[in-house]
């Protein structure tokens, strides 16, 4: 199979899009688990339980959600770095340095397709996403809670979509395009 040559540029925005994906589940990790704003309200009842004083429990959910809006905010600015790091990954082919993914050509295999067409679905879905984070912050708030709703179901496709690229990428490592993550870090391949 003929080796790929991966750009500086390439190479770039693929691994920045790649930390910042991670960073994102992170954020979103820790708001569904120990930072769950039930949980640290929890935490501070317990703490107040051994003192003279009391907080209703929507007082207490209004400060676990002070508590934890740091954490939060991390996940809007690496938003906001991924919508610009989209945006230069699409404008990028126009300039011809990188190119665009096309599913239709007639020369490609059936898995060379399915890679290229799992992309495009994969782009969209960010698209998506970043369209409606987007929207809750700056849109309308007529329609912030539907774009919530939308929003929320990003986990259900970003989590697959790693399992499967890594998934892929080390079957593509111990089979035909051996060195791949070589080329991916360093640009070129060297045989041993």
């Amino acid at each position: 199979m003929e080796e790929k040559e991966y750009s500086k540029i390439y190479r770039i925005i693929h691994w920045a899009i790649a930390v910042s994906l991670v960073l994102l589940l992170a954020t979103i990790f820790m708001r569904l688990t120990w930072m769950n704003k039930t949980n640290v309200a929890n935490i501070i009842q317990d703490y107040l339980s051994g003192t003279d004083q009391v907080l209703s429990q929507k007082q207490l959910i209004v400060l676990a959600k002070k508590i934890r809006q740091p954490m939060w905010n991390w996940h809007i600015y690496i938003g906001y770095v991924l919508v610009g790091l989209f945006s230069i990954r699409f404008i990028l082919p126009i300039f011809g340095y990188i190119k665009y993914q096309n599913p239709l050509r007639k020369n490609l295999t059936p898995k060379l397709r399915f890679q290229k067409g799992l992309y495009i679905i994969f782009y969209i879905c960010i698209i998506i996403s970043l369209a409606t984070g987007l929207i809750i912050e700056f849109g309308p708030k007529t329609i912030k809670s539907l774009m919530e709703e939308i929003h929320v179901l990003s986990i259900y496709y970003l989590i697959p979509f790693i399992v499967i690229h890594w998934a892929g990428v080390f079957i593509a490592e111990f089979s035909d395009q051996k060195g791949i993550v070589s080329r991916m870090i360093s640009g070129t391949h060297n045989e041993d």
